[in-house]
């Protein structure tokens, strides 16, 4: 059942006539107004929840918000009216650093703004004559566009899809001409605006965005902004997350970025960024979202991004973040089985167990890598004696009882212990001594399925209930 909600000038207007008929102080009728409210069972995620006392006045005024996008609405008329001068492009620009800022701080003031024509308004200024001559006017426009579409993407319409990739073309056309802030603010509010939003997704597609932004990719592969931001574009086309379609077009939008040859772009970007570590993870999380089909596992594989993947994971200083990316990676192209042999003799193993002992106590981190190697040594008993050899078995003990109480850990260090032993029997002595038993059965609290697999390939007693037995029910057509 959807939850009630009611308009801005509602709850404004119960907030003055608290202070009015009351005579309350502003934050007293702001507090009983939003207990009266949540009291009655009203969703308040749409409203601001701030008091802004007019100085002459000493009334409730305008929300900042709104007084912003009156004075940009203003600005506009001037410009269509012809007057560009500096005093009216420095009062735009003031505006559109205050309009920003009000955004930045919660969905209710975007909402708020929204519900005012402010799409509209920011598309206008984005395509101003002011916009194209300066590049300053410019940037602040596409900040607030992006500021206003984080969490909004249905505030997009056909014509501003049309704007931005005709801005995005433009400017890989002019070969470096165009301001590179103002070009990765223009990919920002297409990634925006495809964020749990699949009808865009698929619209954006349609319109060769995919094609646009391995063009970008191929030309600018030293700005590290722009890349980032075409990376995080590439992930927000490859994910299911629009809970208002029944099912989206992720495995087919993944397929169609590789086939376009990004792959072999992202691997080249990669090795230009060695330096910037934050970049590589990105750029993994990418190919690991990427990583949709068996021969494209084995195409990273063989343009050298185990390589690559493998030497940052190696290097001591090496964040959490960037670690954890860059397991989640190997562990989506170790569905393929050559690639996980190929992990194996690359020594990836020790690498590995190396970067999860670094980062032991880092329940992320331990996840990962945890999935990483239940990945890569399942149906390879070959794999599973290599991380025996790295003393593995002391490694997943210790994570069992450092995270006892996080259940993705515990769901995929069991999972890891199951496939290490499931095939190599010969492998559940070192487990039981260190152990492993009372903490298996602990696990079940949070994974019983995956604890009780653990225990059952370690030959150890455990109950398996058989949930329906076809009786005293029988099944009717």
């Amino acid at each position: 059942m959807a939850s009630k909600r009611i308009t801005q000038d509602t709850f404004d207007a119960v907030v003055k006539e608290n202070m009015d008929e009351f005579e309350m102080s502003a934050e007293e009728a702001l507090a009983d107004s939003i207990q009266q409210f949540e009291s009655q069972g009203i969703n308040l995620a749409n409203i601001i929840k701030e008091v802004h006392i007019g100085e002459e006045s000493g009334e409730p005024a305008k929300h900042p918000v709104n007084v912003a996008l009156d004075g940009l609405t203003e600005g506009i008329k001037n410009i269509t009216s012809g007057a560009e001068g500096m005093e009216v492009q420095e009062a735009i620009i003031s505006h559109l650093e205050v309009f920003k800022t009000e955004c930045d701080k919660d969905l209710a003031h975007r909402m708020q703004a929204a519900s005012n024509e402010a799409f509209p308004t920011l598309l206008l200024l984005a395509q101003s004559r002011l916009a194209k001559t300066d590049d300053k006017f410019q940037c602040k426009a596409f900040e607030s566009l992006c500021s206003l579409l984080n969490g909004q993407p249905d505030l997009m319409t056909a014509d501003g899809m049309d704007f931005l990739l005709e801005t995005v073309k433009t400017s890989t056309s002019n070969e470096g001409d165009s301001h590179p802030l103002n070009f990765a603010l223009t990919i920002k509010a297409i990634r925006f605006s495809c964020i749990k939003h699949e009808t865009n997704r698929q619209a954006y597609v349609k319109r060769g965005l995919i094609k646009t932004l391995i063009n970008i990719l191929g030309n600018t592969k030293n700005d590290v902004k722009v890349i980032r931001e075409v990376d995080a574009t590439f992930r927000a086309l490859v994910v299911d997350d629009d809970v208002r379609v029944p099912f989206g077009k992720a495995h087919d939008h993944a397929k169609l970025i590789v086939e376009s040859g990004a792959l072999k772009l992202l691997l080249e970007v990669m090795q230009s960024c060695m330096h910037d570590q934050a970049a590589v993870g990105d750029l993994s999380s990418t190919l690991g979202r990427l990583s949709v089909r068996n021969e494209f596992c084995q195409e990273i594989v063989n343009l050298g991004g185990l390589k690559s993947v493998l030497k940052v994971l190696g290097d001591d200083l090496a964040s959490q973040v960037v670690v954890r990316q860059l397991l989640e990676l190997l562990k989506a192209i170790a569905g393929n089985d050559e690639v996980k042999i190929a992990i194996v003799n690359a020594g990836g193993i020790r690498t590995i167990l190396g970067a999860m002992s670094r980062y032991v106590r880092a329940p992320q981190v331990c996840q990962a890598g945890c999935g990483a190697v239940a990945a890569i040594v399942l149906r390879k008993p070959i794999n599973c004696q290599a991380v025996m050899d790295a003393e593995g078995a002391k490694l997943f003990v210790q994570i069992l009882t450092i995270h006892s109480d996080e259940a993705k850990v515990q769901t995929q260090a069991c999972m890891a212990v199951r496939n290490l032993v499931a095939r190599t029997r010969e492998h559940k002595e070192p487990f039981i001594q260190l152990g492993i038993e009372g903490l298996l059965r602990d696990a079940a609290k949070h994974c019983p399925d995956e604890s009780k697999a653990a225990l059952r390939d370690l030959d150890l007693k455990v109950e398996l209930r058989e949930l329906w037995k076809g009786e005293k029910t029988p099944i009717t057509n």
